[in-house]
């Protein structure tokens, strides 16, 4: 029996869904593979905890310009510097509850979807407490000085200028490979528009938008769907609360509004399924989200990225063609009036989208692992 360990971190939802992704891999292949999925927030101190989770979200939600000029800083530090060793000591005093936890489970290799075990790990090989080989998986389409560490087995790179720049800074290009960022492979063989869009109550022949969070100058969530529903044109609205229970309330009550053409969704894992049932998607620009809508050939307006990792992916999808910014309400109005008035640059950015999409990811991450550790 083979072990996977994967290690994520849980600032952000992406790194889990990136580790959970290459686990659902796992759990239809291979019967002789064991594959355990750690949040490394699990196994350090509170006050450690609150600092990379809490403090994190507070900060991209109520200051995302110091956040950008973190995420800079960071990436521009010297190594030796006074604020680093401060860093990498606090990380070191966190780190014997998880390491504890990897030399029960044994692992034949271990991959991490955050910067932060990896950094961790590192240390332990370069100290050779540690001989398992150590797998890194970056979830933008960017690269962070913070990801890149001594001692890793390979590393793996949403597209090809993420992998340039892995090289750029010393990562040898035969550790490299170009997979993509994971996604969960029900996005691989999804139904198709007409029998999702029956499944959910929706009209599979009308153009449909899928909003996905709002605020940072955009409003809440149903204010920005009653916004939408008071323009022109036949179209229907799915808006995504997520966990949010008061926007789920506030949309549900817009939905009695104008029945028939929104529907309000909580939490759900049927997102690919919905995804078919649309024409375009208004979301933030997170690396698992974009990810998922390229997969499905999905037109993008990307709306206020936090400065840093989500502006640098907003940048790609802008550069490549699939996908509009939206930096308050009013230019949002103005870029979906534009697409909807304009069909054939709204097929054009869906062409695009679908041949950036790497839906297979989270196999190809696997199968390299076990390929490079049999």
């Amino acid at each position: 029996m083979q072990k996977i360990l994967l290690l994520s971190v849980s600032a952000g939802a992406g790194h889990v869904r990136a580790a959970e992704a290459i686990r659902a891999y796992a759990n239809i292949g291979d019967a002789h593979l064991e594959v355990l999925h750690l949040d490394v927030m699990q196994y350090v101190t509170a006050g450690f905890r609150k600092i990379y989770t809490d403090f994190y979200i507070k900060l991209v939600n109520k200051a995302p310009a110091l956040w950008g000029y973190l995420y800079n800083s960071s990436n521009d530090a010297q190594a030796d510097s006074s604020i680093e060793k401060l860093r990498q000591k606090l990380e070191r005093m966190n780190a014997r509850a998880l390491l504890k936890e990897i030399t029960a489970f044994k692992p034949d290799a271990i991959i991490c979807t955050h910067f932060l075990p990896a950094e961790i790990l590192s240390r332990q090989l370069k100290k050779e407490v540690l001989n398992c080989p150590v797998w890194v998986q970056v979830t933008d389409f960017d690269l962070h000085r913070m990801w890149v560490h001594e001692g890793m087995a390979g590393y793996f790179a949403a597209n090809d200028e993420v992998a340039f720049r892995m090289q750029a800074q010393g990562i040898a290009a035969e550790k490299i490979s170009v997979t993509g960022i994971p996604i969960m492979p029900s996005f691989t063989a999804v139904a198709s528009r007409e029998q999702c869009a029956a499944e959910f109550g929706l009209d599979g022949k009308r153009t449909t938008i899928l909003l996905m969070g709002g605020g940072a100058g955009l409003g809440s969530l149903d204010a920005i769907a009653a916004r939408l529903l008071a323009m022109e044109g036949d179209f229907q609205l799915i808006a995504m609360a997520g966990k949010n229970e008061a926007a789920l309330a506030a949309l549900q009550a817009l939905s009695l509004r104008y029945p028939g053409r929104v529907l309000p969704q909580g939490f759900t894992d049927k997102v690919e399924r919905l995804m078919a049932c649309v024409d375009l998607v208004v979301t933030k620009p997170g690396g698992l989200t974009t990810s998922e809508c390229l997969a499905m050939g999905l037109p993008m307006i990307v709306n206020a990225p936090i400065p840093g990792q989500e502006e640098r992916n907003a940048d790609f999808l802008l550069e490549q063609g699939v996908a509009l910014k939206a930096f308050d309400a009013v230019t949002l109005e103005y870029r979906i009036r534009y697409l909807l008035d304009n069909p054939s640059k709204l097929a054009e950015m869906s062409i695009k989208a679908r041949a950036l999409g790497r839906p297979a990811a989270g196999q190809q991450v696997l199968d390299t692992v076990l390929s490079q550790h049999p």
